[in-house]
């Protein structure tokens, strides 16, 4: 009879054992999930980063709002633009201001802040082949909905 309690004392607690184990797994692969998306923030910039580049080409003004976070801060002593409405009727300013965004983005790089944000520098318009003085920048950042761009600067004000 002691052999028998041994045996099922045994196998209670190989059988807990092996739930812990099971358990510890999982909380593992969920630690994992819930660091990757840093991990894959830069393949999403990349996707995200192609689609924009391709409305500022296109004058897609309403995919372009989409993809944007407002308030839109702007440069120094430019109002903010705070909504959709106020982005469509600014394109212009946004894009085609003091730098010439669609020519710049098709051979721009992203320069990475961090895992979160992502920067865009270009030249003025008057200048477009002066990559050493290329003051306007374009801020990406990865929001609760994903990325957007967050802001607009001339980093010389």
């Amino acid at each position: 009879m002691s052999n028998n309690i041994n045996k099922a004392t045994s196998e209670l607690n190989s059988s807990a054992s092996m739930r812990i184990i099971r358990r510890q797994t999982w909380l593992v692969g969920v630690v994992i999930l819930l660091l990757s998306p840093n991990a894959f923030a830069e393949s999403n910039f990349s996707t995200f980063w192609k689609k924009f580049k391709t409305a500022v080409v296109a004058s897609d003004k309403a995919m372009l709002a989409e993809m944007t976070k407002f308030p839109l801060p702007m440069p120094y002593e430019v109002k903010t633009i705070n909504n959709k409405e106020a982005f469509l009727r600014r394109y212009n300013e946004i894009f085609k201001g003091e730098a010439n965004a669609a020519q710049c983005f098709g051979t721009a790089e992203p320069h990475k802040e961090s895992n979160r944000r992502y920067e865009i520098f270009c030249p003025f318009k008057e200048t477009p082949k002066d990559k050493e003085n290329a003051p306007i920048r374009f801020i990406f950042e990865l929001t609760k909905t994903g990325w957007r761009f967050v802001g607009l600067d001339n980093i010389n004000e």
